[in-house]
């Protein structure tokens, strides 16, 4: 009888076991990146809190958690299959995170951390885990801010984009302009698209919810691919939206006050205007029916 109870509670123990070595494993793994990335993740999230185009960086990992607990019955079930290949992927992240660093790129040293965690996903868990995690790894990079060399690039065209649909809207009412390169000459004064009113704050924040909004309410790759990119367009009109209110503002009532207060507030207002269009766009695209799901 004795043997008996012993036999019973052998896998049990082995179970124990296992999970135990899986546990001081991870934690172990989490120490180690917490030595390497603990100066790149600190300076990340200062970013966060210090650039308000990047505010929306704390929501991610929230985001991405709440997608691994949301998907934990799949995860599961997933067949675990362990491969070498995955130590090619997380040496390459290593490399990049050398370059980063050593090169003083804080764009690459941070992407070093995704290539790295889906390097550990595919050596311990095998490609089936690794392509249950795809997605969240993917939203990971939209908490990185993007290169100082690509903001420029895109930052430079949607001030110029935005002054230009401001100084088309205006004379519409009756505000007669003249615009050089992303400044608006006005009759009552000059008003100056600045890089702070290019409308890449409310781009990326707007571009970054409509991934979410569409994670919830919608289940093929093809609508989830729409809305993101109909967040585009919209956030763009609504910065020229704004520009316009502000031009009205500066002409026919206080100078002072368009370019404060109502600048700012005007700003949250045209943001919750965005969010409102991108919901429009989602129920015309409820009229028409949904292709193949996707789990």
């Amino acid at each position: 009888m004795a043997q008996d109870l012993q036999t019973a509670a052998s896998p049990k123990s082995a179970w124990s076991l296992k999970t135990a070595s899986w546990a001081w494993g991870s934690a172990l793994i989490c120490l180690l990146m917490a030595a390497v990335y603990y100066r790149v993740l600190a300076k990340l999230v200062l970013d966060w809190y210090e650039i308000p185009d990047f505010s929306h960086g704390f929501l991610v990992p929230i985001f991405a958690g709440y997608l691994v607990w949301n998907k934990r019955k799949e995860l599961e079930e997933t067949k675990i299959a362990p491969s070498w290949s995955g130590v090619g992927v997380i040496v390459l992240g290593l490399v990049v995170l050398i370059l980063g660093v050593y090169g003083a790129e804080l764009f690459l040293s941070r992407v070093s951390l995704v290539i790295l965690l889906a390097g550990l996903v595919l050596c311990f868990g095998g490609w089936e885990l690794l392509k249950e995690l795809r997605f969240v790894l993917l939203v990971l990079l939209l908490a990185i801010p993007i290169p100082a060399i690509i903001f420029n690039q895109i930052t430079i065209p949607l001030q110029t984009l935005a002054s230009k649909l401001g100084s088309m809207l205006l004379p519409i009412f009756g505000v007669p302009v003249l615009r050089e390169g992303n400044v608006i000459e006005l009759p009552a004064m000059k008003l100056e698209v600045a890089e702070a009113c290019s409308g890449i704050r409310s781009l990326m924040s707007l571009f970054t919810l409509s991934v979410f909004y569409g994670y919830f309410l919608e289940k093929t790759l093809l609508r989830r691919t729409i809305l993101a990119l109909a967040s585009i367009p919209i956030a763009i009109a609504a910065n020229g939206l704004r520009i316009l209110g502000t031009g009205l503002c500066v002409q026919y009532w206080d100078p002072d006050k368009a370019l404060g207060f109502f600048h700012e507030f005007s700003g949250w207002v045209m943001f919750l205007v965005s969010l409102s269009c991108l919901f429009f766009v989602h129920r015309i695209m409820l009229l028409f029916p949904a292709g193949r799901k996707e789990a």
